[in-house]
């Protein structure tokens, strides 16, 4: 589907960390997780979502904390994080590193005592008995009502408050194909000349791809779970990645992942679902044609799930384990020509495509090639595709390396970035 809203020239180089703000540190204060801000920086992390600011509804409130996604007040901050005045130095901080800032952005449901089911009952969805509910049996949250066209415009001013009140840069849309798509059409119209927004929905409803910037890689993430339970063969995931390709062929990006707040929590960690493939899982999510996404400690590694309703602190180290490993990826990946042109993944041969993925993306003779050993085996294997020669530099070693001159030895796991130009 052709889209209509031009997306934001830094998105196709960004790298998004998901900021979980009352687990990160021990206060659970804007002010305090702006002292990672410079860590982050220097990570190479350009684009940051915080999960939802808004205030927490008491009415249901699940645990002693409750869920973000039970938001009372659309135009308020969570006192539990601090103030608006907080929150708007902690964008500016951002900013001033060259960051990006997106909120969370829950537009399908409210907590059970939000304001507007005071002022405005006629906002929400009513059961034969005349009583708010929710569609999806979700027990602290009630639906709203999209037929009513004054609600709606009442959340785009609430949208357009932050935007004018802390100069964000745009929405992470929660359980986006749940509201009418064109809302979305309605709200971008109405919000994206305020500014430039970046818009990224949780969906991957092929419906809603011309109004986001970025749609989750739902599939992808739960073909790579049943590949590494053993259920399935690298041929599945190629197919897979072909469709990828085909569905958002219109310049949306799919969000790649290994973990997020939900999968974190609720099924697991990266290192539970995929074991030693978690850091394989991570070089692909950063090479192939799409955006990457961090969750807040996977830097670290976290082999830790959070707590989803209560006080659950990451358990920061020093030295932070993997900051060079994601350094190295997030650099690439705001400075290679290829990726940052949105140069779509071509295929590599090789003598073990039963075991590897290989894959080249390619800009005005700049090259980037990656090599995934995705098996338990050590590999040896040589890339048969004859179009690629010349010296490339290792990414991860900054070692150079003839393509043809041997065979790549990976690891259980393993991998290889390379990076360098044609023939040269």
């Amino acid at each position: 589907m052709a889209r209509k809203f031009p997306a934001v020239p830094w998105m196709l180089s960004g790298t998004l960390y998901e900021v979980n703000v009352r687990q990160y540190t021990p206060e659970g204060s804007f002010k305090a997780f702006a002292r990672h801000l410079p860590r982050l920086a220097d990570m190479g992390v350009r684009i940051l979502w915080f999960m939802p600011i808004t205030p927490i509804s008491v009415a249901g409130r699940k645990g002693t904390l409750g869920s973000y996604y039970a938001c009372s007040d659309y135009r308020a901050i969570n006192p539990e994080f601090g103030t608006l005045d907080d929150f708007r130095e902690l964008v500016q901080q951002a900013h001033e590193l060259g960051m990006k800032v997106i909120i969370d952005w829950v537009a399908n449901h409210t907590g059970l005592d939000h304001v507007w089911t005071q002022t405005h009952p006629h906002f929400y969805k009513k059961n034969a008995a005349g009583e708010f509910y929710d569609t999806h049996g979700w027990d602290d949250v009630i639906d709203l009502n999209y037929y009513d066209q004054p609600m709606r415009q009442m959340m785009i001013e609430a949208m357009q408050f932050w935007i004018h009140n802390c100069d964000i840069d745009g929405f992470r849309c929660d359980m986006a194909h749940l509201v009418p798509r064109d809302f979305w059409q309605q709200a971008r119209t109405a919000l994206d000349p305020i500014k430039p927004l970046f818009w990224l929905g949780e969906t991957e409803d092929l419906n809603y791809l011309d109004v986001f910037d970025s749609c989750y890689a739902w599939r992808w993430m739960h073909a790579t779970e049943k590949y590494f339970r053993g259920e399935s063969d690298l041929r599945s995931l190629v197919q897979l990645l072909g469709s990828y390709e085909k569905d958002f062929s219109n310049g949306t990006l799919p969000l790649f992942f290994t973990a997020n707040h939900d999968e974190n929590s609720w099924n697991g960690t990266e290192f539970e679902k995929y074991g030693n493939a978690a850091k394989l899982l991570a070089v692909f999510t950063f090479t192939w044609h799409g955006l990457p996404l961090i969750y807040s400690g996977q830097e670290l590694p976290s082999h830790k799930r959070l707590k989803f309703f209560d006080k659950d602190l990451i358990e920061w180290t020093d030295p932070i384990g993997l900051h060079g490993f994601y350094q190295s990826l997030c650099r690439l990946h705001s400075t290679h020509p290829a990726i940052i042109a949105g140069a779509r993944p071509q295929w590599l041969a090789t003598d073990r495509n039963d075991a590897i993925l290989a894959f080249s993306r390619s800009h005005q003779n700049q090259e980037l090639i990656v090599i995934l050993n995705c098996t338990s085996s050590p590999q040896s294997v040589h890339i048969t595709s004859s179009q690629l020669t010349g010296s490339f530099t290792d990414v991860m070693t900054n070692n150079t390396l003839e393509l043809y001159s041997s065979p790549f030895d990976l690891p259980p796991f393993g991998f290889v970035i390379l990076s360098g130009s044609l023939g040269i």
